[in-house]
């Protein structure tokens, strides 16, 4: 019998997603050869990733930048870096997307000038910049610019890119982050939605796009989402997400074409959920969570990205990247999935729970749009509050052991792994000398360009954000002039201002009836007692331009029902700033979240600063992804206490910063 003609097969397979890694690091030029490399190997898709300074508009000798130059992905100050970035790949036959969201305007002008260089034609250039700013005031925190404006230039891309570049996906809402911050199911879908509504309407209401092409800005609009663990939910999440989007841009955009309102989206499956503890683990959490995007025919991801299995460990290698690589290419090319219609048309299980999440997000999206909008929702906290409230709640999930997270909360017993008996050696390490690399390159790129023309454009630039004027053609002239991603983003900053979006904290709900919590406020009352102060002050400080603030977030809400009193101000502090503010506050402890990997340079600015402000008696104590031997340098150098992903209980965290407080201060 003809195994093809087996009843269910398609007469045809389903062609494989876009296979991508996320990769950058360092350099232009160290990434350009990993990206080489990863596309020997079958990739067939670069996903760029940049570095801290590069995604909130900074040139690598900024101050803000120290100790994040090249740590979480490419350094790209400036033409000269993109083009070595790309050296050797003809972008007019390659899908990228670019993980940049504040400045994208600015790195899509610079691929475009690239892409030109090469002798491509744009109108053949495809890719993506992700470009979604809402989710940056709510999750990952490199917006620089307030909503409005971020809102603007956001449509000047669209409207650019639907004239010169219309294979390019402008912009790609992100669920992904918002999953990552806490948020359910429900309100992922209720949220990215409501953004995706903000940016049409954005574009519809700039005048810059005939009421006959948004169905052509439509079919260019794309998703990233995130996928759990919990795979069949996940399936449910992704045919919502189709049903609701064709619905919206049926009714509110008057799309009528099928094929236009296709919910088109990449994914990348929840690195947040991968485990420090028994990283083995991570590899099945991988492939379960790449199941939930890709069983599906109907709501199947057209790109898909892994994670790496030591990523909760620091920064994975290129084989780490291989073999996850090789985890979709295993799916995708030894097993029959895409041989088949979708498995689940027909289902009452599956529509049941799709029809669960539709119902709920449709409510959440109603809430959303009766306060005015999505940058509403973010200007009052509403999102922000709701986020870390979830969070909260997953986490208390999670400590109570009501949610298993398998080697950290239940079968926690283990053998050595031999995938991490190297130490150090299991991540990649980033160069010390990369940033002073960096610093010296812009400077002479500064010094050998036309003075003038920088001034010019910078001028031209400026004067256009003061007007309606599409910002595109005053930006790429920019590009060519010379000017640096710094000065780009400060030009507009003088224009628009900086942001400093809401906490969430004041509206979050605590660890409810966490019995454990009891205690631990019973030592931080009788402490304050001691020390003759009415309570204990905890300042909570984000230093450098890390903006992943949901650990920070957790401590903070955790640390206040405990019966400290808080300070937090937010993302993106300087040591100085951060100094300042707890010899101001006089608090009785200093606790530094560092995710970015710059914990070495950050870290010791804070404890130099507090020593020249005569407070080195005050307690500081640091979280992060920070390796066991970055861990003993920060204790050597006066850190009281080092925790990690692997301190998940925040209860027991909190009770350890009353003891740090107490042995600070002689306590018994």
């Amino acid at each position: 019998m003809d195994e093809k003609a087996l009843p269910g097969r398609l007469p045809e397979r389903d062609r494989p997603w876009v296979m991508r890694t996320y990769a950058g690091h360092s350099s232009a030029a160290a990434t350009n050869a990993l990206f080489r490399r990863n596309l020997a190997k079958g990739q067939t898709g670069l996903s760029v990733a940049f570095d801290l300074p590069t995604q909130t508009g900074y040139d690598p000798d900024h101050e803000l930048a120290a100790g994040e130059v090249g740590r979480v992905g490419v350094p790209v100050a400036h033409l000269g870096d993109m083009r070595a970035l790309f050296e050797g790949i003809p972008l007019a036959d390659m899908n990228t997307s670019m993980t940049i969201n504040a400045p994208a305007m600015w790195l899509l002008a610079l691929y475009g000038t690239v892409g030109e260089e090469q002798g491509a034609q744009l109108s053949r250039c495809a890719g993506t910049t992700q470009n979604d700013i809402i989710k940056e005031y709510l999750s990952r925190g490199t917006h620089i610019f307030p909503p409005a404006a971020s809102l603007r230039l956001t449509a000047d891309v669209v409207a650019y890119t639907l004239r010169e570049m219309p294979r390019w996906n402008p912009v790609n809402i992100c669920s992904y982050h918002l999953q990552e911050a806490g948020a359910t199911p429900v309100q992922e879908v209720g949220f990215a939605l409501s953004t995706a509504v903000a940016v049409l309407d954005a574009v519809r209401d700039s005048g810059q796009v005939p009421a006959e092409r948004m169905g052509d800005v439509v079919q260019r609009i794309s998703f990233f989402v995130n996928a759990g663990v919990r795979f069949v939910e996940e399936i449910a999440k992704m045919r919502a997400f189709g049903a609701l989007w064709d619905e919206i841009t049926r009714e509110r955009y008057g799309v009528q074409d099928p094929k236009q309102r296709r919910f088109r989206y990449g994914v990348q499956v929840n690195s947040l959920g991968l485990t420090e503890a028994q990283p083995e683990n991570n590899i099945q959490r991988i492939v379960l969570e790449m199941l939930g995007v890709t069983l599906s025919r109907d709501a199947r991801a057209r790109a898909v990205q892994l994670p790496a299995w030591n990523e909760a460990l620091g920064l994975p290698r290129p084989w780490d990247q291989q073999w996850s690589l090789r985890m979709q290419q295993v799916l995708a090319y030894e097993s029959d999935l895409l041989e088949y219609p979708d498995l689940f048309a027909g289902s009452h299980v599956m529509t049941a729970l799709v029809d669960e999440i539709v119902t709920g997000a449709r409510v959440e999206l109603g809430t959303v749009l009766e306060m005015g909008g999505v940058v509403a929702a973010v200007e009052t906290g509403y999102l922000k509050s709701a986020l870390v409230a979830s969070l909260a709640e997953r986490r208390r999930r999670m400590e109570s052991g009501a949610d298993v997270v398998v080697g950290v909360n239940r079968f926690t017993e283990t053998e050595p792994s031999p995938l991490t008996a190297a130490g150090a050696e299991s991540v990649e390490q980033v160069d010390p000398a990369v940033e002073a690399a960096a610093t010296a390159s812009v400077r002479r790129w500064r010094a050998g360009r036309d003075d003038a023309a920088v001034d010019a454009a910078l001028a031209r630039l400026r004067a256009d954000a003061t007007t309606t004027a599409n910002l595109m053609p005053a930006t790429l002239e920019c590009v060519r002039a010379g000017v640096t991603t710094g000065e780009w983003a400060g030009a507009l900053r003088q224009v628009f201002g900086e942001y400093r979006a809401p906490t969430g904290l004041a509206g979050a709900a605590g660890a409810g009836g966490d019995a454990t919590l009891v205690a631990v406020r019973e030592r931080v009352a009788a402490t304050a007692r001691e020390l003759g102060s009415g309570r204990l002050r905890l300042l909570v400080g984000k230093p450098g331009l890390d903006g992943h603030s949901n650990g920070a977030e957790q401590i903070a809400v955790r640390a206040r029902d405990a019966g400290f009193e808080v300070v937090y101000q937010g993302i993106r502090l300087t040591a100085g700033q951060i100094v300042a503010a707890a010899v101001e506050e006089d608090v009785d402890l200093v606790g530094l979240s560092v995710l970015s990997g710059s914990h070495l340079a950050a870290v010791p600015a804070v404890l130099d600063g507090l020593r020249a402000a005569g407070r080195a008696d005050l307690p500081v104590v640091v979280g992060g992804i920070i390796p066991a031997g970055d861990a003993k340098q920060l204790r050597a150098a006066g850190v009281a206490r080092v925790f990690t992903p692997k301190d998940f209980a925040l209860t027991g965290i909190i009770d350890e910063l009353v003891t740090v407080v107490r042995e600070a201060n002689g306590l018994r």
